[in-house]
């Protein structure tokens, strides 16, 4: 097995300078950085950075990466993670995109919840190789050591639409997060669902968010400016949504009289301002994450993908079916 030397040598620098890497110092450039790191992965060394004395493994520490700290349904989900590792005596570290190669191995964590889809799959697989074990929440991997838990976005997505054409509305908007498994399931229920009622829907009345409410409010301030007066807006999640709302409000239009909206996700701040959405259980989905993870480090081998259910909640934002 490779050492640090054997390391510093390959990099052409000297092993503090490995070491100094590895451990994060700031006073490396980011190309010494990148080389030493692109060597330690092609010659396969994890170093174990909490101690020689520790086993491989026997830290009992997992690992979340999200992708911002903006989006508020993330601390439910933190909740539940923390909740079922606690009954197991496992230490739980939040981590950013930035620092999952130093990360992501078992000298610091027995494995990862990843929410991220900024991570490449790529990365994921050659992790997954060495029997580092991940559960994705964002996408789904049907291969060894890596377990997806997944909202099943697709049926949640039909039952709404479905709904909302029920309730008479025949003029549809759509306001899209940025690329990701979620919005490309989300956009393929929605569209599919008014193929099949024979409700045109044009490229034009696809509006690109980024699931932040300041996009929902500029997106719907392009919808007032254009000639296509929806009668609904469906909006990939509730940020969104909400932006939708206020963007409306403040130009008099009324909700849901003039024009409807709903999001997905079934925040706080949707709840108690009644918008119709679909409720995904994140307190429920991060505890059954750390669950399937916590069974992948002991030996578990079902890596086949969850798909969790999920309800509509129907509310004063939209007609009720």
């Amino acid at each position: 097995m490779a050492g640090i030397k054997d390391v510093a040598r390959e990099a052409g620098v000297s092993p503090s300078t490995v070491s100094n890497v590895l451990n994060g110092k700031t006073n490396m450039s980011p190309k010494t950085r990148e080389l030493v790191l692109s060597v330690c992965d092609r010659l396969g060394y994890e170093p174990n950075m909490i101690g020689k004395s520790l086993k491989v493994g026997s830290n009992k520490t997992i690992m979340f990466s999200f992708s911002d700290f903006e989006r508020k349904f993330y601390l439910s989900i933190i909740r539940g993670i923390s909740e079922y590792v606690k009954t197991k005596d496992y230490d739980l570290i939040i981590c950013t995109n930035k620092s999952l190669e130093k990360f992501m191995n078992k000298a610091f964590t027995n494995g990862c919840i990843m929410l991220d889809r900024r991570c490449p799959d790529s990365f994921l697989l050659k992790k997954a190789e060495k029997n580092y074990p991940i559960v994705v929440m964002d996408r789904i991997m049907d291969v060894p050591n890596i377990k997806s838990v997944v909202v099943n976005n697709y049926a949640a997505e039909r039952d709404l639409v479905q709904g909302l054409v029920e309730c008479g509305y025949k003029k549809f908007a759509f306001i899209g997060g940025f690329e990701s498994e979620d919005n490309r399931e989300r956009f393929k229920a929605f569209k599919d669902v008014l193929d099949e009622n024979h409700i045109p829907f044009k490229k034009e009345h696809y509006y690109d968010g980024d699931y932040t409410k300041k996009s929902g409010y500029q997106m719907a301030r392009l919808i007032l400016l254009s000639d296509h007066r929806p009668d609904v807006v469906v909006c990939a999640n509730d940020e969104m949504a909400l932006g939708v709302i206020k963007a409306f409000q403040e130009n008099g239009v009324k909700i849901p009289e003039d024009i409807a909206v709903c999001g997905f996700d079934d925040t706080e701040t949707a709840r108690m301002m009644g918008v119709t959405t679909v409720d995904v259980p994140n307190f429920e989905r991060g505890y059954l994450a750390a669950q399937y993870l916590l069974e992948l480090i002991e030996g578990g081998t079902n890596f086949d993908p969850f798909l969790i259910t999920t309800n509509v909640k129907w509310r004063s934002t939209t007609k009720h079916p």
